[in-house]
């Protein structure tokens, strides 16, 4: 099923055109619709699915790439919301209602990544990213403990939203970064020299350094939301371009020029929550707006969220046999 409305292509500056980000489908799949409130889609090529977060609900749903079929994944999961992989394949969940980071293994069991820093409570994880040495980054603002609809209201005990690293050896979680009015999306650029992070209720992007140790450089910003109506950053995801893809909620997706000038834009009909690419070729942007999933094939490839390096579902590179000596 495609969705009706305006044209999906916003053309802003010729860069979007020359692109390819223009190429490929005409308009958007409705994968699904039945949420309250849709979040961090993840495509597992492993399993050739979706997952994502209904966060009101309460409950994690996966679609079926071969049969389209949706099922839930999993029911009183903590009201999560963003969902990532890490180095190893496994499903990391960023848990606004258990408010906590967890990590699902191969056998099904969850292991607890993350749950306070300095030994007050985190406030409710919202997004996360896994850097190339296994270290897991993620934001924590306010939002699930604002009311009961997306968590359970409560005090922050840290008084503050901040982005957090958790040590992939001793499993310290150390504060990274502050300031925030409410830190939401993060994203590595390719070489991993630089971190992005989405400010939603200051309608921002920040970008900083990432230093050799794991901490960062104080940041500045790469973008704002302008005069855009409705445009609050959420999720971030690069192009294999260098081009950043942001979740703009009510202006739809917005995709910006490394150098930080919004050169188009994707019509999307609900509010857009967060963006995740996926599919054989990673080219398929995967998309959750307020009750939905869709999902358009694209003229662009996607990084994937492990990082650099080879991608998990590619096999090695078959050695070239050494001729024999007679040939």
């Amino acid at each position: 099923m495609t969705s009706g409305g305006p044209r999906l292509y916003e053309l802003l500056d010729d860069r979007f055109r020359a692109g390819r980000c223009m190429n490929g489908d005409e308009s958007l799949e409705v994968l699904y619709t039945g949420c309250r409130w849709a979040e961090g889609p993840l495509y597992v090529p492993a399993w050739r699915q979706v997952v994502w977060s209904d966060i009101p609900n309460d409950r994690m749903l996966r679609w079926d790439e071969e049969t389209g079929a949706v099922s839930v994944f999993r029911r009183s999961a903590g009201h999560p919301n963003g969902n990532t992989l890490d180095r190893e394949g496994r499903l990391i969940t960023c848990e606004q209602g258990n408010r906590r980071v967890t990590r699902t293994e191969h056998d099904g069991t969850v292991t607890v990544l993350a749950d306070r820093w300095q030994g007050k409570r985190l406030n409710s994880p919202n997004d996360a990213a896994v850097k190339s040495d296994g270290s897991i980054w993620f934001s924590d603002p306010d939002f699930g403990i604002t009311s009961d609809y997306e968590g359970y209201r409560a005090r922050s005990e840290i008084g503050a939203g901040n982005v957090y690293r958790v040590d992939p050896s001793t499993g310290e979680v150390r504060l990274v970064a502050d300031g925030f009015d409410a830190p939401n999306g993060l994203v590595f650029s390719a070489d991993e020299r630089r971190l992005f992070v989405s400010d939603t209720r200051a309608g921002l992007i920040r970008v900083f350094g990432v230093r050799d140790g794991g901490t960062l450089t104080e940041g500045s910003v790469f973008v704002e939301a302008g005069l855009r109506l409705g445009a609050r950053f959420d999720n971030l995801r690069f192009d294999d371009g260098g081009r950043l893809w942001a979740a703009a909620t009510n202006d739809g997706v917005h995709c910006y020029d490394p150098d930080g000038t919004l050169i188009g834009r994707l019509n999307v009909p609900e509010a857009v929550a967060n963006i995740s690419w996926g599919g054989a070729k990673r080219n398929r942007l995967f998309i959750t707006a307020e009750t939905s999933l869709y999902s358009v094939v694209m003229g662009v490839t996607g990084t994937h969220p492990t990082g650099p390096g080879r991608r998990p579902w590619q096999l090695p590179e078959e050695p070239v046999p050494t001729p024999p000596p007679w040939a």
